[in-house]
């Protein structure tokens, strides 16, 4: 076994970004979980992911804070080591239509899914490059892809995020240090679960797989990007949508 097996996760501590801790965690990865308001949830994921053999800390961190991701970074090598994946997973959503969109709304969205990302990767690339091996996946979306109404600021920071990567992947190949993109389409989560019966139905129809996505779908893509077989795939996005954004 490589001796590369640190993760950390950002936005670990619910849906999508618990699975693919978990995920990382049975593939033989030590954890570090990123949380901002569910201290509670995180705690309980580290007690799960302690089962599995594998060490994991939780680390309360506001990503958009580059401040507090420089101190996150510091505790994460101190304590477990230094990392050899990042998945850049936290992010937030303030839905609304544009014409009335708070400007306090758009910066918050990309702030935090953007800048976060951003931030995570330019700390975390620092030990990769010394290590001269990483694998860095961000969790975009298919609203980066295809936009939706409604989420401009959301949309907005999605695409961002693919430019990132892309651009990231061309600074870091020579270190064997690869940079990729997951775009997942609806996936069942504490939000969709919101959505009405008529609005479920309207997506659905939109869905050539005429389903949402697991959470547990997406972190088999991103644990696959997350292996060192993977290290001839670099800037590339990988939708995990059920076909709806192709």
């Amino acid at each position: 076994m490589s001796e590369h097996r640190i993760a950390l996760v950002t936005g670990a501590s619910r849906g999508i970004g618990r699975a693919i801790a978990l995920e990382l965690a049975n593939e033989g990865f030590d954890i570090g979980i990123n949380y901002n308001g569910s201290e509670a949830a995180a705690l309980e994921l580290a007690a799960e992911i302690k089962k599995t053999g594998a060490r994991a800390i939780c680390l309360k961190c506001d990503v958009s804070d580059s401040t507090a991701c420089g101190e996150m970074f510091k505790r994460l090598a101190e304590e477990l080591g230094a990392p050899s994946v990042l998945v850049n997973n936290a992010g937030i959503t303030r839905d609304g239509l544009m014409v009335s969109m708070s400007d306090e709304d758009f910066e918050a969205v990309l702030d935090t899914n953007l800048k976060g990302s951003f931030n995570c990767m330019k700390l975390a690339s620092k030990y990769m490059i010394k290590q001269r091996y990483g694998r860095i996946v961000n969790i975009s979306s298919v609203s980066g892809i295809m936009g939706n109404a409604g989420q401009t600021n959301y949309s907005a920071a999605k695409a961002g995020i693919i430019g990132l990567t892309k651009a990231a992947a061309r600074e870091l190949a020579g270190r064997d240090i690869t940079v990729n993109a997951v775009a997942p389409g609806f996936v069942v989560s504490d939000m969709t679960d919101a959505l009405s019966d008529k609005v479920k139905e309207a997506v659905t129809a939109q869905i050539p797989k005429k389903r949402f996505g697991r959470p547990e779908e997406i972190a088999k893509a991103v644990a696959f990007l997350c292996r060192e077989s993977s290290a001839y795939i670099t800037g590339q996005v990988l939708c995990v949508d059920g076909g709806m954004s192709m």
